[in-house]
């Protein structure tokens, strides 16, 4: 089906940070297939994991429980250092699906009516994570949706308090805002979110598909911010490679769900969960948060001093930062990097998304700091 339209480019092999593409050419990572190989290509910890898990049990279903899964669950409640109960899903959106499922019976429960989220937000592709995704773009052709959702301005505090009532069942936001263009909110957007929260009853759901397991420098992106949500949705960078999703319902939240409520067949696989264990396991162990606060500061930095007419600035935390231009050619700019060796992501009109693996070498971040003056001028000579 043409939902992707021509790819422009066939990796077969990766080591590291590096991809080689069908033609033998190499190429520095700077998307990891879209903030999810935390680790890098083909990292001796994540095939180790991997390639023991399959050779012992590789799938058992929700009829049965594994011992990786049970294992998963709780490191990551450990790192969230809060009570709670996790389902373990296939994917950001499914995770998002399982949230939405916790929010509407919160709210036939309690007798509240409505959902808030945030324009331009994303949260997936079904219809259920649909519904919240702020995008009219991908989201009007498939209406009318099933629940009722009030959009407001992304990092407008007094807007979400308007919207926030005893009737609203939930809010669902993400901590930076990433298909919309890596867009941080201001500063105290998120505590002033879970006070409207605490003070009305609703549900706080943060979106960290994107935005977590070391991402920006922390292992959730909202413990900057020192506040804790009712539900948590993780995927992406958690699996380092391998497809897995989590929805975490801390405190309360965690016991909304009764049995039969949700279930998944591939849910919780021991094989995506071992990898899952490893990642976590060598990011704690090899230092990885500390490295990439520094190596994200240095790159943020980099491109920021570059002069060039096309480059109006830099944005975003960690190692998830995207470069704005002042028109509408991130697309041609991310063509011609790729021509130069490097894969970055023109992630909306004018902005160029920039998330390589959390293992990326400050050596390799300057080469592409180092290239970036060329790549704009070859666009915007």
């Amino acid at each position: 089906m043409p939902n992707y339209g021509v790819p422009p480019l066939v990796p077969v092999r990766g080591e590291g940070c590096y991809v080689w593409d069908a033609d033998g050419v190499r190429h520095l990572d700077l998307i990891a297939g879209i903030a999810v190989s935390s680790l890098g290509h083909a990292h001796p910890a994540l095939v180790e994991a991997v390639s023991r898990q399959v050779a012992a049990i590789a799938h058992t279903s929700n009829l049965f429980v594994n011992e990786p899964e049970v294992l998963l669950a709780e490191r990551l409640l450990h790192l969230l250092e809060a009570p709670g109960r996790v389902f373990l899903a296939n994917s950001g959106t499914e995770a998002n699906e399982c949230a939405l499922k916790l929010a509407i019976k919160h709210g036939r429960t309690t007798g509240r009516r409505y959902f808030v989220a945030a324009e331009n937000g994303f949260h997936g592709r079904t219809l259920g994570a649909l519904a919240l995704t702020g995008k009219a773009s991908i989201r009007d052709q498939f209406g009318p949706f099933p629940i009722d959702v009030r959009f407001v301005p992304y990092g407008d505090a007094d807007a979400l308090k308007q919207a926030v009532t005893e009737d609203c069942a939930a809010v669902f936001l993400e901590p930076t805002q990433g298909e919309a263009g890596v867009v941080p909110p201001p500063d105290g957007y998120f505590t002033t979110a879970r006070e409207i929260c605490d003070a009305t009853g609703a549900l706080l759901v943060l979106d960290e598909i994107q935005s977590a397991i070391g991402r920006t420098g922390h292992w959730f992106a909202h413990q900057h911010d020192g506040i804790v949500p009712d539900v948590l949705t993780l995927a992406k960078g958690l699996g380092g490679g391998m497809p897995i999703g989590a929805c975490v319902g801390l405190g309360d939240a965690g016991t909304i769900f009764a049995k039969g409520d949700h279930g998944s067949t591939f849910g919780g696989n021991p094989v995506s969960s071992a990898a899952a264990l490893a990642v976590l396991t060598t990011i704690e162990r090899d230092g990885l948060l500390a490295h990439v606060r520094t190596i994200g500061e240095r790159l943020k930095q980099g491109i920021a001093a570059i002069g060039h007419p096309l480059l109006s600035g830099v944005r975003g935390r960690g190692l998830w930062l995207a470069a704005v231009l002042t028109d509408g050619r991130a697309a041609d700019v991310q063509a011609a990097a790729q021509r130069a060796g490097f894969l970055v992501n023109a992630v909306q009109p004018d902005a160029v998304r920039i998330a390589p693996p959390l293992v990326i070498t400050a050596e390799q971040a300057g080469t592409f700091v180092a290239a970036l003056p060329a790549i704009l001028a070859e666009v915007a000579p």
